[in-house]
């Protein structure tokens, strides 16, 4: 509704010149400020003068020369333009429907009595409401894009913030081996340091990325393969590590929770598996397992668990444990499998 005092400022076009006098005696009374235009083209010339400023157009449909559905397009068009009420007869219910779907913001039907001026002006006051709410609404969700923005270039920050700090945390630890003696120290700081790069490069993806909610498991999984085969050695006697890997997303937490798993297994195949300068290869692969649903798989061509059980100190045991539990689910061994097949299956 119209506050008090406030001027609202009317463009009306119409050839009608006695419907004009009153649509300016009877709103003027209501605090409008009404000019009238006696045709399209003549109230286009007003509308795009320098010094216009309407709030609002009413649109009169039968004019000499243009009639309103010509000129309507060309007031949309302006830059900013005010809403349009269109004007039509009693029966022309299908010119005002043409009118509202090239751009009317309401109609009224057009009549001498006072009804119409009534009528007009609420037509005019809602319009104006509507514009208010419409621009409400296009500043709000542009505040919200710019909080978004904020917040997502914050979380690209601490992610690689996050990323750098446990990449410093392994190079320590790169540094430290070289003065390690002791065999058996050296290989728990090496399986350490593979878990930290295995979080290490999820944050890393999340700071070059454009989804900071979720990530590309399988491309992921292709970069964590690939420092994985760098550390455990270039030489021809190392195992290989093949990949196969069908794209899917997961979510962050997923993905460094799988990562840890990959690290774990993968290095344990290595360790186990194959005797030093044998050879090997060691597979990963990720398939959907349904719908919303994927399995994992890390398997080698060893002789297996003998007694059922992995080898090790237990501890690589426990973090792919507690790393499974995080994804509602359980590391399950194949028993047919002639070496070692880890299987894992997890909600999407």
């Amino acid at each position: 509704m119209k506050a008090a005092g406030e001027v609202i400022r009317l463009l009306y076009i119409d050839d009608d010149r006695g419907l004009s006098r009153l649509v300016e005696k009877e709103l003027g009374r209501h605090g409008y400020a009404v000019t009238c235009a006696p045709d399209g083209d003549a109230g286009l010339a007003v509308l795009t003068s320098p010094k216009a400023a309407f709030d609002v157009v009413a649109l009169d449909h039968y004019m000499p020369g243009r009639d309103g559905l010509d000129v309507l397009p060309d007031i949309v068009a302006l830059p900013d333009p005010p809403p349009v009420v269109y004007v039509t007869g009693a029966q022309e219910g299908r010119i005002a429907v043409a009118a509202l779907r090239a751009g009317a913001a309401d109609y009224v039907i057009k009549d001498v009595s006072e009804d119409f001026t009534t009528l007009l002006r609420n037509a005019v006051e809602h319009a104006l409401q509507a514009r208010r709410l419409r621009r409400a609404n296009e500043e709000a969700q542009e505040q919200i894009r710019l909080a978004r923005d904020r917040a997502e270039a914050m979380l690209r920050e601490v992610n690689h913030r996050v990323g750098n700090s446990l990449q410093l945390v392994s190079s320590f630890m790169s540094l430290q081996l070289r003065h390690l003696t002791d065999e058996g120290a050296r290989a728990a700081l090496r399986e350490s340091q593979a878990r930290i790069e295995a979080v290490a490069h999820v944050h890393r993806r999340l700071y070059t990325s454009g989804d900071l909610a979720s990530v590309a498991l399988d491309e992921y999984l292709e970069g964590l393969i690939d420092e994985l085969s760098k550390s455990l050695g270039p030489d021809a006697g190392s195992p290989s590590i093949a990949l196969e890997a069908e794209p899917m997303r997961v979510s962050t937490d997923q993905a460094v929770s799988l990562g840890v798993v990959v690290t774990e297994l993968v290095t344990n195949a290595a360790k186990y598996a194959y005797a030093p300068g044998e050879g090997g290869e060691i597979r990963v692969i990720l398939r959907a397992d349904g719908k919303d649903r994927a399995l994992l798989t890390v398997e080698d061509d060893g002789p297996g668990m003998g007694d059922g059980k992995p080898k090790g100190t237990g501890l690589g045991g426990k973090i792919v444990s507690a790393m499974a539990a995080g994804l509602r689910s359980a590391v399950e061994f194949d028993p047919s499998h002639k070496g070692v097949r880890a299987r894992l299956a997890f909600d999407l």
